[in-house]
């Protein structure tokens, strides 16, 4: 089996394919200086000259806020991008991997969404994204569509990061705590998403780290597990402006994975303290 992976230069991508080689499947990672996706005759070129059993979609727009001022660019990657890659998929007979979002929802209420529950995005980000589920799923029946949440990972800027960069400089931090999700460790996710590409469980699917949890709470266990004594103030959303909406609620069911013989992933807490580790010296993974 050879395995397509874009975005190989992001978080996500880069930890897909270092379980690709350690699994010993055949893998072609690209970014844009192979093949620009929104470019219809590169990316059937670049795809067909690789000629791939299965493509992982990682690649994607994914500045929130900068696409509520770059929208036909944002609706150019996030769904022109994926409707190039699986109509190409579709003629050599290449399953697809779509990965998408929780912002795909208008995050109301305290509910746990279904992989089946009305999507409502409330930010370009989100409308494009879900542009993408959409195209993909009308050009190719093949597919798997991920949806994530929250993720960091060893190969990228991230929120984990980012709180330990400002731990350097700031006593006190002000975090929102009524934006709920779940934290997502690239490299869990990857041993998933490799785990589902090898089968014909196609549809959509919900994959996270176990538990939720606010920001606020994630930065302060952030400090606790790092040893930081910078004390994280939480804040309600609306102390904290943003130009995109985010959803409140991005608590998201993943009984899909279980009810297609998929394990789920470890907790976030369980997931950070390892990162941590792996920030601190790649040998401890």
């Amino acid at each position: 089996m050879k395995v397509l992976v874009t975005g190989v230069k992001g978080q996500l991508g880069f930890d897909v394919c270092r379980i690709l080689s350690d699994r010993g499947i055949e893998y072609c990672g690209a970014d844009i200086e192979e093949f620009d996706i929104t470019d219809t005759k590169a990316t059937e070129e670049f795809i067909t000259k690789v000629h791939p059993d299965a493509i992982i979609h990682c690649s994607a727009y994914t500045a929130v806020d900068k696409a509520e001022d770059n929208e036909a660019l944002c609706y150019s990657v996030n769904a022109d991008g994926p409707r190039n890659i699986a109509s190409v998929a579709k003629r050599i007979g290449a399953k697809m991997m779509y990965i998408s979002t929780d912002y795909v929802f208008p995050g109301t209420g305290e509910q746990f969404y279904t992989p089946d529950d009305a999507t409502g995005p409330l930010s370009v980000y989100g409308k494009t994204k879900l542009a993408g589920e959409i195209a993909v799923r009308e050009a190719l029946d093949e597919h798997f569509i991920v949806r994530i949440s929250w993720v960091f990972g060893i190969n990228g800027a991230n929120f984990v990061r980012t709180m330990l960069r400002l731990s350097q400089t700031k006593t006190d931090l002000n975090v929102v705590c009524d934006q709920i999700g779940s934290p997502t460790y690239t490299y869990d996710l990857a041993h998933l998403l490799c785990d589902m590409i090898v089968t014909d469980k196609y549809g959509t699917y919900h994959a996270t780290n176990e538990g939720v949890c606010s920001w606020a709470e994630f930065a302060a266990e952030i400090m606790r597990l790092a040893g930081k004594s910078t004390v994280i103030h939480p804040i309600p959303t609306s102390e904290y402006p943003t130009r995109a909406s985010r959803p409140l609620n991005s608590r998201m069911s993943k009984d899909k994975l279980e009810e297609s013989g998929f394990s789920r992933l470890p907790t976030w807490q369980d997931a950070l303290a390892r990162y941590l580790c792996e920030l601190e010296d790649s040998s401890c993974q």
